[in-house]
């Protein structure tokens, strides 16, 4: 129960969606958001799903609610503000509080810097930058009342290390580190805790569409061989992660970076 009495807002929730194997086939994957989701409330939270994709995410909260745990959902476009004034005031008017939020919402383009229209490089930026910003924006005044709370954004290897097939991605998630750091600097004094979490090669929904993409264009999966660990993360191995950084065990840690990919960028 590390997370015991806290309420945690995660954007792209709708991933925590199990889907039935006999409908959706039995290879089946959480994202990383959803994968957080279902251990936060494990471990005691309540969870809020923000998401898009209503469908999937009032399954998905249905679903967490038949195991026994608490949770909503609120459709939340992650790059709109109004939709965050409203999920944060959801949250709290629901739950009574705001402790922990996760910006997971992702989506991805691939594409180099002369492959990459204007249109696609602005709504990575809005998706993996804007919306960092604007979730921290609102759920700060919420935590606090509490005197305290915790910030999780998800970037991405990428966002420290630059990916060509990818130029748009990359530079998104690398302003959500650099936010979290800038964030977490001005918040600490309020014990507002800010942090980021870099996965590496994880087998998610996202991910996979990505690779698709790749096949189609005749590129080969890159990912494995670059993987010490030889092979990709689960999205439950990025969420214990996420866990750490959400719970009060990580109460010294904040503007840091947490990378959990297999050993990628150690060579």
């Amino acid at each position: 129960m590390r997370l015991k009495g806290k309420v945690s807002l995660i954007s792209g929730g709708a991933t925590a969606f199990k889907g039935d194997p006999r409908s959706e086939g039995k290879d089946w994957v959480l994202g990383i958001g959803g994968a957080a989701a279902w251990l936060f409330v494990r471990e005691g939270a309540a969870v809020v799903l923000g998401d898009l994709d209503e469908d999937k995410g009032k399954k998905a909260a249905q679903q967490l609610r038949n195991a026994g745990g608490r949770a909503e959902f609120v459709r939340l476009d992650a790059t709109n503000e109004a939709d965050w004034i409203g999920a944060v005031s959801f949250a709290t008017s629901k739950f009574g509080r705001l402790d922990i939020l996760v910006n997971a919402a992702g989506t991805t383009f691939i594409g180099g810097a002369e492959d990459t229209p204007v249109d696609k490089w602005d709504a990575q930026m809005d998706v993996h930058a804007k919306a960092v910003f604007l979730g921290t924006k609102h759920a700060i005044p919420a935590m606090r009342k509490n005197r305290g709370g915790s910030i999780v954004n998800i970037s991405s290897i990428d966002g420290i290390n630059g990916n060509p097939l990818g130029i748009a991605y990359s530079t998104g998630k690398g302003a959500s580190r650099i936010f979290s750091k800038a964030a977490a600097i001005q918040y600490a004094k309020e014990n507002i805790r800010v942090n980021s979490v870099h996965p590496g090669y994880t087998d998610t929904p996202l991910a996979r569409q990505g690779i698709a993409k790749l096949a189609a264009a005749g590129i080969p999966d890159p990912r494995l061989p670059k993987v010490p660990l030889g092979r990709l993360a689960k999205a439950e191995e990025i969420a214990f992660g996420i866990l750490f950084l959400a719970s009060d065990e990580s109460s010294y840690v904040t503007g840091a970076e947490l990378v959990i990919d297999g050993g990628v960028i150690a060579q």
